[in-house]
């Protein structure tokens, strides 16, 4: 069983997340941001991962503490889930239309993390989240993954699409990165491990 249960604990922030790769995409997800919550929940729904989520911090600050940790948590999640990644597809891309706009994102779960970033989006907020939060978000997945994580903005202009999309398709790639392949002898690399 690919699953993973881990809990973050600061003076800042209190995030709980367990995570079955191999779900059907039920969720039960509770940040005290609205539209982070609705855009994680796209990530189970669309990445068919059973995802539970319990995230507090101190958003009257402002939502970056907590939605950086909870990236990172989740990016955690997926390191521990898949151990040794012997048997995984490794590589996972996807490429989504949201009405007007189009984000392709591109991952290697080969243990490296490395993340870019080309879908520049304007200082603004999405109800009570700040648009360059998912940046941040994304960020900290690939850091706590140790994935090499690629983000391009091919159009729009509507800060919720984008920002949807984006959530959209890197549960897409994830679910085929991770998607377990028979005809993959053990580990995917010629060096023998993705783990260090």
């Amino acid at each position: 069983m690919r699953v993973a249960q881990l809990r973050r604990e600061t003076k800042e922030t209190d995030v709980e997340v367990t995570l079955d790769l191999d779900g059907h995409g039920a969720h039960d997800v509770q940040t005290p941001l609205p539209f982070l919550t609705h855009m994680v929940e796209q990530l189970a729904k669309h990445g068919l991962f059973d995802l539970t989520v319990r995230a507090r911090g101190d958003v009257e600050i402002d939502g970056h503490h907590v939605t950086e940790d909870l990236g990172f948590v989740l990016g955690q999640c997926i390191a521990t889930a898949l151990g040794d990644r012997a048997g995984i597809r490794r590589y996972g891309w996807a490429l989504l239309p949201m009405d007007e706009a189009r984000v392709a994102v591109t991952i290697d779960l080969g243990g490296r993390p490395f993340f870019v970033w080309e879908a520049a989006l304007p200082k603004a907020k999405i109800g009570a989240f700040d648009v360059e939060l998912a940046e941040v978000f994304f960020e900290a997945i690939a850091r706590g993954a140790r994935c090499n994580l690629h983000v391009v903005k091919e159009r729009g202009d509507n800060l919720h699409h984008l920002v949807e999309v984006t959530f959209k398709a890197f549960a897409r790639a994830l679910e085929a990165a991770t998607r377990l392949d028979p005809r993959v002898g053990g580990v995917p690399s010629t060096k023998g491990t993705l783990t260090s």
